[in-house]
């Protein structure tokens, strides 16, 4: 698959439109089966050209500094994964995530300059891992970190930008959690593209104005940073629960709020985020999520991904003439 690059500054990144997902893997289809080829062969299908594989770190709690690989998904399978995603003809990146039971990335602090060391200075090595993996099998862009916003303003970033650029020379960056937290780093001159996940309050489940009236400020804002950097914007997460009135809060899990299946709203909501990145010129969004199972989601999963559901038949519509 060709692409045309042009020069950060950093990394060469490529000028082709990313368009995929956050792909995860779920114990019915381990990476290497037969079952998460075929969820990857669907991808290619529905108009797809890239995944992010997103591997799991794990911490006991938000202020433990012992945050190890998680046994989710080991090295060898993510390896599997990798390799069957390119077999697929498929773009790959890999995107990891930090997984605490009952809380999310967004908290991890420390209570003392000693621990925040030794949290860095792990985190540090599972990311230089991560980037030999990243190197040895050629993938297009490796994220850092997702939406860790009370870590992002540690000095100790640059440290692991530096350390994971010695062992990979392709595109580099971190997704932010939101523009709120993407407005404060100091760290993007040394990475290859401004990237976030986006989940503003939409409103009213009725008032498609209103909600693309929030989605384009939010990605005004993002867009702002990236033009500010010098960098590329991406989406790094877009993405809604097919449940009813999800739009009201759209980062909610189905274990914060139980509702109603409503994929209707899902499909409507991701359509216009597609409309706002097309509107405003960002080449790369990656929806959350699509699972290794091909059987994934379905008419009465209330959850995030967007498999068998209608918001499918919308990414497939839209990405396949493109």
């Amino acid at each position: 698959m060709a692409a045309a690059f042009c020069d950060s500054g950093t990394a060469s990144v490529p000028m082709v439109r990313f368009c995929g997902v956050n792909f995860i893997e779920t114990p019915q289809a381990l990476l290497g089966s037969e079952h998460a080829a075929r969820s990857l062969r669907r991808l290619l299908e529905i108009g797809a050209n890239c995944v992010a594989l997103v591997p799991f770190l794990w911490q006991s709690r938000p202020d433990n500094c012992d945050v190890v690989w998680g046994s989710a998904l080991p090295p060898e399978r993510l390896a599997m994964g990798i390799r069957q995603a390119k077999a697929a003809g498929l773009h790959v990146m890999l995107k990891p995530h930090i997984w605490i039971p009952g809380h999310w990335a967004g908290q991890v602090a420390m209570k003392s300059e000693s621990e925040w060391q030794r949290w860095m200075t792990l985190y540090q090595s599972h990311m230089v891992m991560l980037a030999r993996i990243a190197a040895e099998h050629e993938i297009d862009a490796l994220f850092i970190g997702t939406e860790l916003r009370l870590t992002s303003q540690r000095s100790e970033w640059r440290d692991i930008i530096a350390a994971v650029r010695n062992q990979y020379h392709g595109i580099v960056s971190y997704v932010a959690h939101g523009p709120e937290e993407a407005e404060k780093i100091e760290f993007w001159d040394q990475l290859d593209a401004v990237a976030a996940s986006l989940y503003p309050s939409l409103g009213n489940a009725h008032d498609r104005r209103s909600w693309e009236a929030a989605m384009t400020d939010t990605a005004t804002r993002l867009q702002g940073v990236a033009r500010n950097s010098g960098k590329p914007c991406w989406i790094g997460e877009m993405g809604i629960r097919s449940a009813k009135g999800a739009t009201s809060k759209p980062w909610e899990s189905p274990e914060e709020r139980r509702a109603m299946a409503d994929p209707a709203l899902q499909a409507a909501v991701i359509d216009a985020w597609l409309d706002v990145a097309q509107r405003m010129g960002i080449e790369t969004a990656l929806v959350w999520r699509w699972f290794s199972d091909p059987d994934g989601g379905g008419a009465t999963d209330t959850d995030f991904t967007v498999q068998n559901k209608p918001a499918e038949a919308v990414l497939q519509r839209r990405w396949v003439k493109t």
